[in-house]
C-alpha cells in the first residue's frame, strides 16, 4: 500500500504556485518552495520529483485556479461581448490591486521560461491557446447573436486581443496606471463596436 501524503497538496502548490509567481522560476530555489510550501526537500523531490516537474504542476494549478475559474465563470454569467469585456476588465482590476505587481504567472514563463525550454514553452504555449480559444469563441457566439458585426475575424481577433492581454499585464508589472492599461485595451475593445 502507497504511503500517505503528510501534507495538505492543495495548499502546498498552491504555496509553490505564488512562490514561483513571486520570484520567477530560476529565482526560486528548491529550499525556498520547500519553505514556502511547509514541507522537507526529500518531500517535494519524492512528492514532484524535480523542481522542473513541480513548476509544471504550478502552472497547471495556476491556470486551473485562475484563468480556467474567470473564464468558466464569466462565460456563465455574461453574454458573450460581455464575457470579453469584462475579462479584461478584470485583468486590469486585479493587476492594479496586486502590491507585488507580479503579472501573470502564463506571460512572465512565456517570457521567461518558455525562450530557454521548450517543453515548458509547449506547455506554456497550451495555456495561452486556452486563452485565445476564449475570446474566439465568444466573438464567434457574439456574431451568431448579432452583438458584434458578421465581417468580424474571429481567428484574427482573438490573437489580437490575446496580444493586448499579454501587453497589459507586461505594462502593469512597470507600474503603469489604470489610464495606461484601459488606453491599451480600448482600440480592441472598439472592434467589438465596428469602431476602428
Amino acid at each position: 500500500m502507497a504511503r500517505l501524503k503528510a501534507f495538505d497538496e492543495t495548499r502546498a502548490l498552491d504555496a509553490a504556485v505564488d512562490c514561483f509567481w513571486l520570484r520567477g522560476y530560476e529565482a526560486t530555489s528548491v529550499r525556498d518552495l520547500a519553505d514556502a510550501m511547509g514541507i522537507g526537500g526529500t518531500s517535494l523531490y519524492n512528492a514532484y520529483g524535480d523542481k522542473r516537474a513541480l513548476f509544471s504542476r504550478s502552472l497547471q494549478r495556476y491556470a486551473e485556479r485562475s484563468m480556467r475559474e474567470r473564464i468558466a465563470r464569466l462565460e456563465a454569467n455574461h453574454r458573450p461581448k460581455e464575457a470579453i469585456r469584462a475579462f479584461l476588465a478584470e485583468i486590469i482590476d486585479r493587476s492594479l490591486k496586486d502590491p507585488d505587481r507580479k503579472g501573470c504567472l502564463l506571460v512572465n514563463s512565456a517570457l521567461d521560461v518558455a525562450p530557454h525550454d521548450a517543453e515548458i514553452g509547449k506547455v506554456v504555449g497550451g495555456y495561452l491557446d486556452e486563452l485565445r480559444a476564449f475570446f474566439r469563441r465568444n466573438i464567434e457566439a457574439a456574431r451568431a447573436a448579432g452583438q458584434v458585426a458578421r465581417t468580424i475575424d474571429a481567428e484574427e481577433t482573438s490573437g489580437h486581443l490575446l496580444g493586448v492581454l499579454a501587453g497589459i499585464r507586461v505594462l502593469a508589472r512597470t507600474g503603469a496606471k489604470r489610464k495606461l492599461l484601459e488606453a491599451v485595451a480600448r482600440p480592441a475593445l472598439d472592434l467589438l463596436e465596428g469602431r476602428r
